[in-house]
């Protein structure tokens, strides 16, 4: 056992020699939470917890109020196996994160019973990350070759379950520096096999059982944690995978794009646009699916693909519309469930005259707006079923043009019905937004759709949202290649006479 650290000036001479006598360790704190003191148990205990220091965070103790700023904290003892495991359980418990589950093992096993602690998690190509810690020194975390280890250690990580003691031949800065220090190294399993491998020397009053149950609480948490990485990472893939790809460039016309999911821990929603070109121009879309979440996300991304691919049999925009609607009410037939979608679906043709040709085709969306050259807004008489609700749905059609500078503005119910305004409560509705357009005539595609995007978050002021989508076509400028002047050369009048 060490000897008591000795009282500062700010504890009371009496208190010290009633805790020198108290068998638990105790650490005498001011309110900041600064050790003033600590008995001998508590030193034996907590290495760290040194004169000055800052109490260690997730300790299991009880609380005393001594009064004048002076608060004593009875800790657990190191050798009460259900405290200690439950101490381990409040620490790891919740933890998704490797690396902090793995700082949080060797800081509770140096706080506890060990004087230094390594833990092993191997990864790839014969290497391995290692945190390690010893007495009052913070954590690191370092890597090294499994080559390097002991045998007993690389027997672990191999698949022996025991937990056996060994000496680490030379020493090593991992356990503090002692030469040939006795160690024990303890196996952290996972339902794969060992996940780590737990090394602790200058062990205190702990025995075997203790460090077997302690190892089995990291492998869990390590498991939860591992398992969660995975599964974000999948995750992320197939949200990548499913976001909306920017419209490929196409001659006479330009695009422009704003997409802001509801939910702000995914990257897409129901909300969905694209464009595709075809032989005379390009073919685009925007629209809404049905539900929420990672199921409307799911079924974005089948329309966004069955589109993709439709679009090279059928450039009709109403056929195409058609078509689209048979394939979800067939998966409606295999799954029972209703999926259905709103849809804009349209062409754009450039006219050698400049400007564009646009035909447009209505599955129950929002009407499409029309920036004129002289800054009016129009709305386009676009209606039409939903799609993937009926085996015979009527599909709106309607052809327009587009002089250079004007602009057809696509935009999903997200931006209409955006809550705002001084209650929080009342819908941004299309007139309002009608108003934000008008006098953006001259704005090029990003920057109009950039707009409506930066009006409905004004609207709704911080609060939650529905997926917003809008997508702008624009009809630009005829470019005609240069025409350039030559000179002419003149014979000289004494060629000629010659």
């Amino acid at each position: 056992m060490n000897a008591p650290t000795g009282a500062p000036d700010a504890a009371a001479p009496a208190i010290v020699a009633l805790l020198d006598h108290v068998d638990q360790g105790v650490l005498l704190c001011d309110d900041a939470g600064t050790v003033l003191y600590r008995n001998a148990a508590a030193a034996a205990q907590l290495p760290a917890a040194h004169l000055g220091a800052s109490m260690p965070a997730g300790l299991a103790a009880r609380r005393v109020e001594l009064g004048a700023g002076q608060v004593a904290w009875y800790l657990e003892r190191a050798n009460d196996h259900a405290a200690f495991l439950a101490t381990t359980a409040r620490r790891l418990g919740g933890m998704l994160n490797a690396d902090r589950v793995c700082r949080a093992t060797v800081e509770l096993a140096v706080s506890s019973f060990a004087g230094s602690a390594l833990l092993v998690l191997p990864t790839r190509r014969g290497r391995a990350r290692c945190w390690h810690a010893a007495g009052s020194a913070p954590v690191r975390r370092d890597q090294v070759t499994l080559a390097a280890l002991p045998a007993a250690v690389r027997d672990t990580l191999d698949g022996n379950p025991v937990a056996q003691p060994f000496l680490w031949p030379g020493g090593t800065p991992f356990l503090g520096g002692a030469p040939n220090p006795a160690a024990w190294v303890v196996p952290i399993q996972a339902a794969g096999g060992p996940a780590a491998a737990l090394i602790v020397a200058g062990l205190t009053d702990v025995d075997l059982d203790v460090l077997q149950d302690f190892a089995q609480r990291v492998g869990t948490a390590l498991e939860a944690a591992q398992l969660y990485a995975l599964q974000s990472r999948v995750a992320e893939t197939l949200q990548q995978s499913l976001l909306p790809e920017p419209p490929p460039p196409v001659g006479g016309l330009s695009w422009g794009t704003a997409y802001r999911p509801a939910r702000s821990t995914m990257h897409i929603g129901g909300d969905f646009y694209g464009a595709h070109p075809i032989d005379d121009g390009a073919m685009f879309f925007l629209g809404d699916v049905s539900g929420k979440g990672v199921d409307a996300a799911v079924l974005t991304g089948q329309v966004r693909h069955s589109l993709r691919a439709l679009r090279r049999v059928e450039d009709d925009p109403q056929r195409l519309l058609h078509v689209l609607n048979d394939m979800l009410l067939e998966g409606l037939e295999s799954t029972g469930e209703g999926r259905f979608a709103t849809m804009v679906l349209g062409t754009a043709q450039p006219r050698p005259s400049g400007g564009l040709r646009l035909t447009l085709t209505g599955g129950g969306h929002l009407p499409p707006l029309v920036l004129r050259a002289d800054g009016t807004v129009e709305a386009v008489e676009l209606r039409g079923m939903l799609v993937g609700v009926t085996d015979d749905p009527v599909f709106g059609r309607q052809t327009l043009h587009l002089a250079a500078g004007e602009t057809c503005l696509l935009f999903t119910d997200g931006v209409t019905e955006a809550r705002g305004g001084h209650r929080g409560d009342e819908m941004y509705g299309l007139r309002r937004l009608t108003t934000a357009l008008s006098g953006c005539s001259a704005m090029p595609a990003p920057a109009l759709a950039e707009r409506v995007e930066q009006v409905t978050m004004d609207w709704l002021g911080g609060r939650e949202h529905d997926d917003i989508a809008v997508f702008a076509v624009r009809a630009e400028p005829v470019r005609t290649a240069p025409r350039h002047l030559h000179s002419v050369h003149h014979t000289t009048r004494a060629a000629v006479s010659s």
